[in-house]
């Protein structure tokens, strides 16, 4: 019997996966972290969706804030702000909060050891979304032997599989699958700037906003919001 956590932020990409984990997977866990984001509105999304699935959950709680470097944690660093998808610049932007998907996983791993779990899943994609270093397949990999080399699978014990079913995928793909698993991305959110309304202008919501256009599909957000007089 399988037993997984899906790291669970509420976004696009990690709602997929909780659908594409309780389609293929035994047991699922859902696991958040609240750590000091400016888009703290996340948390609840997050909540609100697990508990709409009937999926257990935790939320651990850590802060990021002091390490700075980021848009997403140190609000005294401007978000930027882009007219269209196609002025997002490569190379890591200053969204990019330092390590901070090698420092969920390790908690992850913490928390899947002592409870018997044996798979993190992540919802990490690389083919059209801004160049975090820490999304891409060789990071994967790497932590996923990180992992094994400092558990107690280092002396025969359990290991710990680190899944990242979309990494080669693009966001509109992801989208298309989620879809097709019957997942709501009603209470999915996505923007950078702290609210659940879309600011439409970070990079998150512009990546979105195309995703769905390329996916051919209407935003379930953009429409629940509309029709409560909020979009």
């Amino acid at each position: 019997m399988s037993r997984s956590i899906v790291l669970f932020s509420s976004g696009i990409d990690s709602t997929t996966a909780l659908y594409w984990a309780l389609a293929k997977r035994d047991a699922v866990h859902a696991l958040t972290f609240d750590y000091g984001q400016r888009h703290k509105v996340e948390v609840r999304c997050a909540r609100h969706i697990a508990r709409r699935l009937g999926v257990p959950q935790t939320i651990l709680k850590l802060d990021l804030a002091p390490i700075g470097g980021s848009a997403l944690t140190d609000r005294t660093i401007k978000l930027p702000r882009y007219n269209r998808a196609s002025q997002i610049k490569a190379g890591p932007p200053v969204t990019y909060v330092p390590f901070r998907n090698g420092i969920l996983i390790a908690l992850a791993a913490a928390w899947a050891e002592t409870r018997g779990f044996d798979e993190i899943i992540c919802g990490f994609h690389t083919i059209d979304s801004p160049d975090y270093p820490d999304t891409r397949p060789e990071f994967v990999r790497a932590m996923e032997r990180a992992v094994n080399a400092g558990t107690k699978a280092a002396y025969g014990k359990a290991k710990i599989t680190l899944a990242a079913p979309f990494v080669r995928m693009k966001k509109s793909e992801i989208i298309r699958l989620g879809l097709s698993l019957g997942a709501d991305y009603s209470a999915s959110v996505s923007c950078y700037a702290g609210g659940e309304h879309p600011c439409g202008a970070c990079s998150s919501c512009h990546l979105r906003r195309r995703a769905f256009a390329e996916a051919g599909a209407t935003d379930p957000l953009v429409r629940r919001l509309k029709k409560r007089g909020r979009q």
